[in-house]
């Protein structure tokens, strides 16, 4: 959804090309580096809807402001802050300075198709 400069993107999963990439929780199924791929699965799904918003320009997105990582995980997992560093630096990789962002990581039960990873975005497109 777009208001004003700012586009609020949904939450994208681990998936790529219609296929569901990394079923399980982290702690159980797998590691960090793992969850890490898993995020920036999720920030190249972001990457491509936000390009398609900006009309097919990247060089639109004057920010990235905010990003909500939900990290599949056991109770004894503690680590979703650096499982969402997959994200975050793939931001900052394609955007520059640009993608450097606050953002939001939590451990959750459960998500959709019981992926290991989902991230949201709230991006800057004038």
């Amino acid at each position: 959804m777009h208001t004003g400069n700012l586009l609020f993107m949904t939450g994208q999963l681990s998936q790529w090309n219609g296929e569901r990439r990394f079923i399980g929780k982290l702690g159980r199924e797998f590691g960090v580096e793992e969850g890490q791929a898993a995020a920036r699965l999720c920030a190249l799904n972001l990457i491509a809807h936000a390009r398609d918003a900006a009309g097919g320009d990247l060089d639109r997105v004057a920010r990235i402001v905010r990003i909500a990582g939900f990290v599949n995980s056991t109770p004894d997992f503690v680590q979703q802050s650096q499982v969402v560093n997959g994200a975050s630096d793939l931001f900052v990789d394609v955007f520059g300075d640009a993608g450097r962002h606050t953002r939001m990581a939590v451990g959750v039960a459960a998500l959709p198709y019981d992926v290991a990873v989902e991230v949201e975005a709230v991006l800057e497109v004038p």
